[in-house]
């Protein structure tokens, strides 16, 4: 198993000269800080972490730290275990069929989604693979159940790891991993810049998936409390066809219509109402948490247009990803520069 060309690269590695896990990240930094990556959770629009991913490495600025939460962790992770590439090659050949035919629905679990066929798919490739073993230091982020506490997966089953850290709560079951009921990181932590720091990382650059998202925080003074009138014609709580991103689908999905459709009135499903108040909630917890540790620089993919579960567009939201962190690489540049300054005076200092 061999790394990609662009880590290669990035590695100062000639292809085919050593299998993943001969690798150091220390001597190809080359004199340079260490850089750490901290890649935030947002579901599908996690696909732009791959396009930030491959400007960094083609520009020489491969992290040697990542830590992630939800898909951040699954992206993360991905590169850590040199599949980067096959992770996107799965991406951009899932369809809205592939993708809801991925999703075992399942009833009386702790989620709607059992989550054993993304399992599956996540163990064909790493298998056996243990994060205290990977090249690149990694971190997955996880939430606690029941106590809240902040989790974070530094070693142990890698996949495990990413299970535990995309289990969003009421969509996937809990995942058991060393005595604990865990949960998906963006309960706590979104936008892991503190991990990236605490696991070594001399500069942060932070990937947020919901910076481009208008109208959170936004507060409405004076909003009538009468109900909407009924349209003519229909019922209150009549119900229509699921959703046009359910459109068509068979089988156990359509046995789950009710718990995530709407009715003619707009009223959100379960799953829906669940997804939107998590995420709600993850937007005001990063503001706060990068408000008090802010990363050194952060890429903000113009993500707003790439729906929740548009997983089906992964080329888009990669291109995205390209785009955001192409326009940041001069000043990646500077912080870098800036950072190898100091650490270079300091250690003068101290030589003198």
């Amino acid at each position: 198993m061999l790394w990609d060309d662009a880590a290669r690269r990035a590695f100062g590695m000639s292809e085919g000269t050593a299998s993943m896990n001969d690798l150091s990240p220390e001597p190809a930094r080359q004199g340079r800080p260490k850089i750490g990556l901290a890649l935030g959770g947002g579901a599908a629009r996690g696909w732009a972490h791959i396009g930030v991913l491959d400007v960094l490495m083609e520009a020489g600025y491969a992290p040697d730290v990542i830590a992630g939460t939800s898909i951040g962790a699954v992206v993360g992770g991905c590169y850590a275990a040199g599949k980067l590439s096959a992770l996107s090659e799965f991406a951009n050949s899932l369809t809205k069929r592939r993708v809801v035919g991925l999703m075992d629905f399942h009833i009386g679990g702790a989620g709607l989604i059992a989550g054993s066929r993304l399992k599956r798919l996540l163990e064909r490739d790493l298998v056996g693979q243990r994060i205290e073993e990977l090249p690149v230091r990694f971190a997955a982020i996880a939430t606690e159940l029941g106590t809240g506490h902040e989790i974070w997966l530094t070693h142990g089953l890698l996949v495990e790891a990413l299970r535990a850290s995309y289990a969003l709560p009421g969509v996937f079951d809990p995942v058991r991993l060393g005595g604990r009921w865990l949960m998906d990181g963006a309960l706590v932590n979104p936008v892991p810049v503190t991990a990236a720091r605490a696991l070594g990382a001399d500069i942060v650059i932070c990937v947020n998936l919901n910076s481009d998202l208008s109208g959170r925080g936004t507060t409405i003074q004076n909003h009538s409390a009468d109900p909407d009138p009924i349209p003519d014609g229909q019922q209150d709580g009549e119900e229509r066809p699921v959703s046009r991103w359910f459109g068509g689908i068979t089988g156990a999905a359509r046995r789950v219509r009710g718990m995530v459709g709407r009715t003619v009135n707009e009223q959100p499903g379960l799953a829906g109402v669940m997804i939107d108040a998590f995420n709600i909630t993850q937007d005001r917890i990063s503001r706060s948490r990068l408000a008090g540790d802010p990363p050194d620089v952060m890429i903000g993919p113009k993500l707003a247009r790439v729906g929740l579960f548009d997983f089906h567009r992964a080329d888009e939201a990669v291109a995205l990803g390209r785009h955001a962190a192409e326009r940041m690489l001069d000043e990646i540049e500077a912080v870098v520069q800036n950072t190898t300054l100091r650490r270079d005076e300091a250690a003068w200092q101290v030589n003198r």
